[in-house]
């Protein structure tokens, strides 16, 4: 869905790694190739298994790539928010896509093409290096969680996932640290790979030691080196 002429904050565009590495002149060029796009809250982009030649950049709002295997169960693959990038792995082999992006709140994002990029990376070879970086990051980041699953109990997955969405989302506050990570329950359940019950009870544990304060769709981080501790 085109989004209107609406002010883009172009410092956060500049983060996305395809920008990395460029000149002004450059960075400027690939920046006028780019499309608007905005999404509903709830609103898929593309579905897991759909054809994918497109490269986004959220600039707002909150993305969520999951999948879901065959008797229905959904897994959470991660959380993206404004100057992350996602799409970029169909772009370089022909298979279709392997998650589903939803948005989680009202988001915009910007989109460039297949047929943009290619060209692109060929003309400008040093953003190849910054391209292969962040694939080397994500492929780092699944053995991390895999080793999470394996080795973390689900308190610990928790108190992680948490201190990782206020990286992202988080706001210092007098009291504390807010997270608007603007998940459900089940949506953070999800993230962590456990049942909604388990992850309910952890969060119920954390608020009674007085290491976070649940709020809507959000936690008041309270006690931010015990649950950095707790998620180690």
């Amino acid at each position: 869905m085109p989004a209107r002429n609406e002010a883009i904050d172009e410092s956060v565009v500049r983060k996305a790694p395809i920008f990395q590495g460029l000149d002004d002149a450059a960075a400027n060029t690939l920046r006028a190739s780019m499309s608007p796009v905005k999404l509903r809250k709830g609103q898929s982009l593309f579905e897991e298994g759909d054809d994918g030649d497109h490269l986004y950049i959220v600039t707002t709002g909150k993305i969520k790539l999951g999948t879901k295997s065959q008797d229905g169960r959904e897994n959470l693959l991660m959380i993206l928010g404004p100057g992350e990038m996602f799409g970029d792995l169909s772009l370089f082999d022909a298979g279709p896509r392997t998650a589903t992006a939803t948005a989680v709140a009202e988001s915009r994002l910007l989109v460039l093409g297949q047929d943009k990029v290619i060209p692109w990376v060929k003309e400008h070879p040093e953003v190849s290096l910054h391209l292969l970086a962040r694939l080397a990051s994500r492929l780092r980041r699944t053995n991390e969680v895999v080793g999470d699953l394996v080795f973390s109990d689900v308190p610990g997955r928790v108190a992680k996932a948490l201190i990782e969405l206020g990286l992202k989302f988080g706001v210092k506050k007098d009291e504390g640290f807010l997270v608007n990570h603007d998940l459900t329950q089940e949506e953070l359940a999800q993230l962590v790979g456990a049942s909604r019950e388990t992850v309910n009870k952890a969060l119920a544990d954390f608020a009674q030691r007085g290491w976070l304060r649940l709020e809507a769709r959000a936690v008041m981080i309270l006690d931010y080196e015990r649950l950095l501790k707790r998620g180690r």
